[in-house]
């Protein structure tokens, strides 16, 4: 048995929950050969199509049911002749791919691009031609498709096939819609193909779009591809894991008790519901093994319980039911309610046991929730009415999604609203990718970047000042740090960031990011500004690598980078040729007592000092905040009064500054710039190794005036990087006993 013909046997008591029935192609086929119909009959070929459609759709009107009539009639003519690897008339393709659609619930425009999707590519079929048929918007759609042009499913002619789906998508997802319902029918129809071109196909498809149908939320879509490309790749797995499904069908079905259970407690509890059982599909079990490390699964594993109510507010009814009623597996709790996932999935996830331990997974959402997992955007029709479609005047569905509050459980945001404040046309992650792609030259960069940035299934948001968008918010896959931020904000300006504070705190470039975080981006003005080579190891967004590799091979470092040598260019303090005299600026009334300056805590006027008298009677002066001071009164020293001589010794005031600042490219030459550029030589320069991008620097310092310290230090703050500038704090020394 093939691999196609293992699905379509493991899938047969599965598709009526996805609600995408197969058709008879063959069937299919020859009711095509038999021509259009009339227009008081509609083809046998389609009239499978519109009952789906009106099922779906009642409101649809006879005018919807001729477009797609005379859509039909435009196709088959047009592919007339053309036929199938499999030997079906050409037109059963457009025809399947519609039918898919409609079983998702798209509306007319979708279905009718559907059905001339191959129209413009592959026949006589001009796109002027579909404008005048059909009018704008169902040719936009059309056009989108046909630029994605032929695949040969070669190496190189992949990366570049979807790159241009991307650009081609820019403006609207039902054209991917469009797109992935074209490859999951070209899926099901592998079988005639050569096993390597199989392989090809069913990689790109677990690759890049099976990803894409999860941004979009078509969960229909992705979980029969998911299997079917598990089935080519993974055969030998793919029929264990079948076995094992096949096995677990003839044991007794513990789910189904458990879900009595529940209906029987939300019936107690006046709380209307349908409650389901949901079968695993065959990844999912497969996944599921994997994660137990190859454990025997429990019947309960094979499925979830889904329980469908009519409001967001009974969904945490039926919560608190089933936390008080059985044993709550608290670690298995999330809210997809209160924070929807990226492709606006909603949804309460829960475990419990029962009173004989056994558990069960469960699924709490409403009816329009359910909607919207099974198809995503298809759901939601056109992308910009999106919003309007699902801002009922009142009722069970104005309040389908939302927080509880703290303490009353009311509902406080819904699912329209939160909807609504979606551009549904262009998700976040779709924008993201058609912003990078366009910096990616190379097809193999771009392949490999698409992948990274597609295996990412959670967004999170973060809020900043400068914010991506005007309400300050910045949406960036999970697992993105700083980096990825500073070019999420600022573009190509994102080379001049040189620190973060997060929550209000410091903290390094390469820190990841959580949901919600607070986020204030520091870049320096400075021309020179640049990234460092080790940001390629913190950034995790294609946008951030792409204009980081980009900028590091245009501008390669240039060789000992921040050495001191620099230094000699600028104006460091001469030391004179034999040993420096003492500098003359304290004084005593120690008769006869030489006087010397501290030289852990260097004060300068008009620094409060107090003094001790050292070995040889020198008298030492120190800071009155120095701990030296408090160390050696407490070994029984006595201080001795000192104070500052009137008038500028020759040699000057010498100081210790310290700078802490962010690491960066140049920070040495910047601070020893501003040093020089406020008059004052450099006696000695320290600079500690970096440590989670921050650095420190320490000066000594020859002032030509005391009063020039405060402006030196305001100098050396103004430097971009630096965030504290101090004096020399001396560390404090204890004494075991």
């Amino acid at each position: 048995m093939s691999a196609d013909n293992a699905v379509d046997a493991g899938q047969a008591a599965e598709i009526p929950r996805r609600g995408l029935r197969r058709i008879d192609l063959r069937r299919l086929g020859r009711a095509a050969l038999l021509g259009p119909g009339t227009r008081d009959r509609l083809p046998g070929a389609i009239e499978h199509l519109i009952k789906v459609h009106r099922a779906r759709h009642p409101h649809a009107g006879s005018e919807a049911i001729e477009t797609l009539r005379r859509a039909y009639v435009l196709a088959e003519s047009s592919h007339r002749g053309q036929m199938r690897k499999s030997g079906e008339p050409y037109i059963t393709h457009p025809l399947a791919v519609t039918l898919i659609l409609a079983e998702l619930g798209a509306e007319t425009t979708t279905l009718t691009a559907s059905l001339l999707h191959d129209t413009v590519e592959d026949t006589e079929v001009t796109l002027d031609q579909v404008h005048a048929e059909f009018g704008a918007e169902v040719t936009h759609l059309v056009d989108g498709v046909t630029k994605l042009e032929k695949v040969d499913y070669g190496a190189a002619a992949e990366p570049e096939t979807f790159r241009k789906m991307l650009v081609a998508t820019g403006s609207d997802v039902r054209v991917m819609a469009i797109k992935l319902a074209d490859r999951l029918h070209n899926v099901r129809t592998l079988g005639v193909m050569r096993p390597d071109k199989q392989a090809r196909i069913a990689r790109v498809t677990r690759d890049v779009l099976i990803p894409l149908a999860e941004r979009l939320g078509v969960q229909a879509l992705k979980t029969e591809l998911e299997d079917r490309v598990f089935a080519i790749l993974h055969p030998g797995e793919y029929a264990r894991t079948r076995a094992m499904m096949a096995a677990n069908a003839e044991r007794p079905d513990l789910l189904a008790a458990i879900a009595e259970d529940l209906r029987k407690v939300l019936r107690e509890a006046d709380i209307t519901a349908e409650v389901a059982i949901r079968p695993r599909h065959a990844v999912s079990v497969h996944r599921l093994l994997l994660k137990r490390g190859g454990a025997e699964l429990e019947s309960g594993d094979f499925g979830r319980l889904l329980v469908l109510v009519g409001e967001a507010a009974d969904c945490y009814a039926v919560l608190g039911e089933l936390h008080t009623c059985f044993t709550p597996v608290i670690a298995e709790f999330k809210d997809f309610i209160a924070a929807p996932k990226f492709n606006l999935y909603q949804s309460l996830h829960t475990a419990v046991a029962d009173a004989q331990g056994r558990i069960a997974e469960v699924l709490v959402r409403t009816r329009q929730m359910h909607r919207v997992a099974e198809t995503g955007v298809i759901a939601l029709g056109h992308p910009h009415a999106a919003a309007e479609h699902l801002r009922p005047s009142g009722g069970a569905e104005a309040r389908t999604a939302g927080a509880t509050a703290a303490h009353s459980g009311d509902v406080q945001t819904s699912a329209a609203e939160a909807w609504g404040k979606v551009d549904l046309s262009r998700p976040g992650w779709l924008a993201r990718l058609l912003e990078w792609q366009r910096d990616a030259p190379d097809p193999d960069i771009f392949w490999t970047a698409l992948r990274d940035d597609l295996a990412q299934d959670r967004e999170i948001t973060v809020f900043t000042a400068d914010g991506a968008d005007a309400s300050g918010t910045v949406r960036l896959p999970a697992g993105a740090s700083c980096v990825d931020a500073a070019y999420a904000v600022h573009g190509e300006d994102g080379h001049r960031c040189i620190g973060v504070r997060v929550n209000g705190r410091l903290a390094p470039l390469s820190t990841r990011l959580q949901d919600g975080d607070s986020l204030q981006l520091l870049l320096d003005d400075a021309a020179t500004s640049r990234p460092g080579a080790d940001w390629l190891d913190h950034a995790a967004t294609p946008a951030a690598r792409i204009a980081i590799s980009r900028w590091l091979t245009l501008h390669p470092a240039p060789a000992d980078d921040e050495q001191p040598a620099a230094l000699p260019a600028l104006r460091p303090a001469k030391e004179a040729s034999g040993p420096r005299p003492e500098l003359p600026v304290a004084v005593t009334d120690l008769p006869g007592a030489t006087v010397r300056l501290a030289r852990c805590c260097t004060p300068v006027p008009p620094d409060a000092v107090t003094g001790f008298v050292i070995r040889g009677g020198t008298v030492t002066v120190h800071r009155a905040e120095c701990p030296s001071t408090a160390r050696m009164a407490a070994a029984g020293r006595r201080p001795v009064p000192v104070g500052w001589r009137d008038g500028t010794p020759a040699g000057g005031y010498r100081a210790t500054v310290l700078a802490e600042a962010l690491s960066r490219p140049r920070l040495l030459a910047d601070l020893t710039e501003a040093i020089a550029a406020e008059g004052v030589g450099i006696v000695s320069a320290a600079v500690e190794p970096p440590q989670e991008l921050r650095v420190r620097h320490t000066y000594t310092v020859e002032l030509p005036d005391p009063r020039a310290l405060a402006g030196l230090m305001r100098a050396m703050r103004a430097v971009p990087g630096v965030y504290d500038v101090y004096r020399s704090r001396p560390a404090v020394t204890t004494r075991r006993g």
